[in-house]
């Protein structure tokens, strides 16, 4: 059996998720599809919208047909750790081509890109120092010394969030000495941070995220474009834990800590920088709510995105040991659901996988699985009496959903 993996974090899964998984499958004449996918906080330092249970469910009811966890310590970090540990997954299951999707579209273009830049590694970050030292954010750097360089515009814009991450995915493959093979598809019609409907039936995340909070904050709002099972599962995940998860749910728990915290205590954590620490207290005591906090700290130099990650870190009380360790890649595979097509490749293949396939917590530990089992414990707090119970619950109670044809 051939299979496609994707790297995904379906927040929620929609029609242009839906679009790229058709594509994916097609594009590589795969008989199943894989999905690493973020577990309940997210790569820009957000807690996901639901569940990664809710989110695996709309995975599979869409197509997705093995859905495997990308452990905290790797989906809330910056790009490139982000892409090691999901490559390591998919390589890990056997996947015999990774699909991204892309704001280029063409792969030549990414394999130029990255030939250029290891041909001129010593410039390009003698370029990103400069950028930094005149205060950009190292994003913003990246992308300036990147242009200062390479004008043609037969690279990728490196400017873009899904061009970045594809190239450090075909980066990783290649230092991870995969078998891999990388393919990318165009994303369809909406940009990653679109924050308003533009198209019909193609809404990006962001769009959708800001319909469901906003003033109406009526589900309707989002019908045209998610599936129909999507749509069933967060009306259902909304009756059943009380409502959808956003930061400003945790930012009484968040003000706490660090109103209890002092700054060596914070310097401790990790992605807090020197000097960045009584920013935080200044303006966790004057700010009333998530939104007023952010805005009080945001600079130049930290991105909206990076900001998020550090709050996340402390919320969490993630340390700097805990995250900055020698290992690169995932140590096992976490099962979070499966089709019955997806059943029978694990059942014909996991004896191949190069990492321990995971389907019950009890009988496996690792300090990441540990990371993540804390991470789930927070991520229920954001909801208050039995939603709050049911959630706490399910880390160790719910076992792989498995889904019949």
């Amino acid at each position: 059996m051939k299979a496609v993996g994707v790297v995904v974090e379906y927040n929620p899964f929609h029609n242009g998720h839906l679009f790229h998984l058709q594509q994916a499958k097609k594009q590589s004449g795969a008989d199943i599809s894989i999905a690493a996918m973020s577990g309940n906080f997210l790569q820009r330092g957000e807690p996901a919208l639901v569940s990664k249970w809710a989110r695996t469910k709309m995975a599979l009811e869409a197509g997705v047909d093995i859905v495997f966890e990308l452990p905290y310590r790797f989906a809330t970090q910056h790009a490139e750790t982000f892409a090691e540990g999901a490559v390591s997954i998919l390589s890990a299951a056997g996947c015999d081509t990774l699909c991204f999707g892309s704001e280029s579209g063409d792969l030549n273009a990414f394999n130029k890109t990255i030939i250029f830049l290891e041909e001129n590694n010593e410039k390009f970050q003698e370029r990103i120092r400069f950028y930094t030292g005149e205060g950009y954010s190292y994003p913003k750097s990246i992308s300036l010394g990147f242009q200062s360089l390479a004008p043609d515009e037969s690279f990728i814009d490196i400017s873009r969030p899904n061009n970045i991450l594809g190239l450090h995915y075909i980066q990783a493959i290649i230092r991870q000495k995969s078998s891999m093979r990388a393919e990318t598809i165009t994303r369809k019609s909406a940009g990653y941070h679109d924050e308003h409907f533009a198209s019909a039936t193609i809404a990006s995340a962001t769009s959708i995220r800001k319909a469901l909070f906003g003033a109406v904050g009526e589900i309707e709002n989002i019908k045209q474009y998610v599936p129909e099972t999507t749509y069933q599962q967060l009306i259902n995940y909304r009756d059943q834990y009380g409502g959808f998860h956003s930061w400003e749910n945790y930012w009484p728990l968040l003000k706490y800590k660090l109103l209890q915290s002092n700054a060596s205590e914070l310097r401790g954590l990790y992605e807090v920088e020197e000097g960045l620490e009584n920013r935080l207290l200044a303006a966790a005591a004057s700010s009333e709510s998530f939104q007023q906090f952010m805005e009080y700290i945001k600079t130049k130099r930290y991105t909206w995105t990076r900001l998020q990650r550090v709050c996340l870190h402390i919320l969490t009380n993630t340390s700097k040991n805990t995250m900055k360790t020698s290992q690169k890649t995932v140590n096992y595979l976490r099962l979070l659901g499966a089709t019955e097509k997806g059943r029978s490749y694990l059942n014909y293949k996991k004896k191949d996988f190069s990492l321990p396939l995971v389907s019950k917590l009890s009988a496996f530990s690792d300090p990441d699985i540990e990371l993540d089992i804390k991470a789930s414990r927070i991520y229920a707090l954001g909801q208050t009496g039995k939603g709050q119970e049911q959630l706490l619950a399910e880390e160790f109670a719910r076992p792989p959903i498995m889904l019949k044809s």
